[in-house]
């Protein structure tokens, strides 16, 4: 704007001017000097136009910077508030993920702790599931204990031993031994807390009397009534003991 206004300007004030007209007298003998007209009206029009048009710029420019100024202040002012607004989305969107998120991390530990549950309770199934078979077999197996041991030592060695009776005894051993082999690969197994004299535990003894014992340790183990059996390393029958108790 102020570059066409300065054009315009600089056009009028380069219009070539009238030329000056020489008032001429005539004399009879002799020339007087010349002199310069004062400009006319019409020779000053141009000035005076190119001062107001430069004015007029001016004013242009002015109105046209205030504008602009104006303009500006009116973004910043405007931009202030958008900002506030941007920055809380922002803030809410980031508390937004952290709950998800943190709901998200909540829901895979559960799902895992469900996992590992169903895992722990389908291995258990597996492991016990022939726990109620197993006792109704020990019966069985405490028949075939009964049997064997009640066979006394001399009438299976010696000359005075019975043929019939040693055949018999050691079927009855082989047939035990091959049941409990059976049994222990199902992950049941019998134990005798009097073979190796253990101390009380209630977890897995019985106990059904006490007597002293010389020699012996009180709360140990002396006497089993009737055997222990577990069942992958659960406890799937107590073992009846007798307890020394010295004091």
């Amino acid at each position: 704007m102020i570059q066409r206004s300065l054009l315009r300007s600089l056009q009028s004030a380069t219009r070539p001017a009238q030329p000056l007209r020489l008032a001429q007298r005539s004399h009879s003998t002799t020339f007087s000097p010349l002199r310069t007209a004062a400009p006319s009206a019409s020779q000053q029009l141009p000035a005076r136009r190119w001062h107001s048009q430069a004015q007029e710029a001016k004013k242009d420019d002015t109105v046209e910077e205030q504008a602009d100024a104006q303009g500006q202040g009116d973004k910043a002012s405007g931009a202030a508030p958008q900002a506030d607004a941007t920055q809380k989305q922002l803030e809410a969107k980031d508390k937004e993920v952290i709950e998800l998120k943190d709901r998200l991390m909540r829901q895979v530990a559960d799902y895992r702790n469900l996992q590992d549950q169903t895992r722990r309770e389908i291995q258990a199934a597996k492991d016990f599931a022939l726990q109620r078979f197993a006792k109704d077999l020990l019966d069985s197996v405490d028949n075939f204990d009964r049997a064997l041991s009640g066979v006394e030592a001399g009438k299976l060695e010696g000359e005075s031993a019975d043929k019939d009776l040693v055949a018999l005894h050691s079927g009855l051993r082989m047939v035990e031994q091959i049941l409990m082999t059976t049994l222990k690969k199902h992950g049941m197994e019998r134990f005798d807390p009097a073979e190796t004299a253990d101390k009380f535990d209630p977890n897995k003894m019985e106990a059904t009397f006490q007597a002293p014992q010389q020699g012996k340790e009180d709360g140990s183990v002396f006497f089993t009534q009737q055997k222990g059996f577990t069942l992958n390393g659960r406890v799937l029958r107590a073992a009846k003991v007798g307890i020394v108790r010295n004091s």
